[in-house]
């Protein structure tokens, strides 16, 4: 059984979540090419782009819960859209906390630290994406269940990603100041990826349950 099929005939709800999900890869775009201009002061503290993808999510997470008030769907059903819904709208939020942290330090933010972690955040947001479309196409499990693994996968290179340069920083930090804020850094971005797995363990739920 498709998403289709749980909604009626009524397209809305998979537009919708799909561009949330395309905003949700937007965002971390944009956090791709803010980390090449990062030695750029004062193109570090300029956040519009970021503020502008949040607030457009926000808008569609907004629309879906004013569409569900106005459409006849059971709870179960609901509280699985809801679910989506949110999960979505924290990966572009999740990404602007990382760059307003970045936008307020006032020194030198070494960008070699970021490069794995933001391939990984790519990957990630790719997959959620994949896995968001499959509910219009219908639930076709092996593909959803192949979309998740790699999912799973990036989450658990980027927790090793973040112990290796907590290490490397803990031994050439210049002081404690210096290693508590690029941590907080290397935790934040290791959370975008733990929301975008989160996003995607609540597809596969929706397509386990009907298929």
């Amino acid at each position: 059984m498709s998403l289709r099929k749980l909604l009626g005939k009524d397209e809305k709800f998979y537009d919708l979540l799909e561009a949330s999900a395309e905003e949700a890869k937007t965002s971390t775009s944009l956090l791709a090419r803010y980390l090449q201009t990062i030695d750029d002061l004062a193109k570090r503290q300029n956040l519009d782009e970021f503020v502008l993808s949040r607030r457009k999510d926000k808008r569609i997470t907004t629309e879906i819960t004013e569409e569900l008030c106005r459409t006849f769907v059971t709870p179960l059903e609901r509280e699985d859209i809801e679910a989506l819904s949110r999960a979505l709208y924290r990966i572009p939020k999740g990404v602007e906390k990382i760059v307003e942290r970045m936008s307020i330090h006032p020194g030198p933010i070494p960008q070699r630290y970021f490069s794995r972690q933001i391939e990984l955040i790519s990957q990630s947001a790719d997959a959620v994406i994949f896995m968001v479309k499959q509910l219009r196409r219908g639930t076709q499990l092996e593909k959803v269940q192949d979309a998740n693994s790699r999912l799973q996968h990036a989450e658990g290179e980027a927790d090793k990603v973040m112990l290796e340069l907590i290490r490397e920083v803990y031994l050439s930090a210049r002081d404690g100041k210096e290693y508590a804020v690029l941590r907080e850094m290397f935790e934040l971005f290791e959370k975008v990826i733990d929301r975008c797995r989160d996003a995607g363990n609540i597809v596969l739920q929706i397509v386990l349950k009907y298929s």
